[in-house]
């Protein structure tokens, strides 16, 4: 991923709580050529591995997973608006983006054993479910949870290469970042509000 130095996310720990926040992912396949991609729920374990090890599983009838034994890519797209050229103080400009997003790649590596695939199938219905749910895997038939962990493949990424970017008008004058912050809470929107948030942030840490 492109990142210029000022769009940088240097700090691994900021890197895992974007993940945390953002796991539903896109894992990015290479297969001789052909790139594959899926939508998928990501859980990361922050002290496994140099940089983290996330945990994922797809349908065993989606043929993405005959490409695990190659090096893979999983995206977190965060929050993104897009910045109109007229929020700035100039017209001599153009519109632009901004956005954040990580990028993990990883090894891959298949989880064949059963007690290991149902322990973190476990981990990720947990971790995915509201405060105070009730539900749980272990209510399921054996027989039935059995089935489904048959038809499932079930995996592991130990992330090699970390890359997070938060791309907040940097490059813009102090004032085009105000305006362009008032024009964000004016949008309302979710995203907005935590793109201008996260601006204000940057901003302060610069006075």
């Amino acid at each position: 991923m492109y990142i210029p130095p000022h769009s940088l996310i240097e700090d691994i720990q900021e890197i895992h709580s974007f993940i945390e926040k953002n796991s539903f992912a896109i894992l990015v396949t290479n297969n001789n050529g052909t790139i594959n991609a899926t939508h998928i729920p990501v859980l990361i374990e922050k002290n496994e591995g140099s940089y983290g090890t996330l945990y994922c599983h797809i349908a065993k009838a989606n043929m993405q997973w005959k490409d695990f034994d190659k090096d893979v890519l999983v995206i977190f797209p965060g929050a993104h608006h897009y910045i109109s050229s007229s929020w700035y103080e100039t017209d001599q400009s153009v519109p632009t983006w901004n956005y954040l997003s990580v990028h993990a790649y990883g090894e891959m590596e298949i989880v064949n054993d059963r007690d290991d695939k149902k322990r973190i199938v476990n981990e990720l219905v947990k971790y995915f479910e509201s405060e105070g749910s009730t539900y749980s895997t272990d209510n399921l038939r054996e027989s039935y949870f059995e089935g489904l962990l048959k038809g499932i493949v079930v995996f592991r990424i130990c992330i090699t290469k970390p890359q997070g970017k938060q791309k907040l008008s940097q490059n813009r004058s102090k004032e085009s970042q105000k305006r362009v912050i008032s024009e964000l809470e004016k949008a309302g929107n979710d995203d907005a509000k935590q793109i201008a948030e996260l601006m204000k942030k940057n901003l302060r840490s610069k006075e």
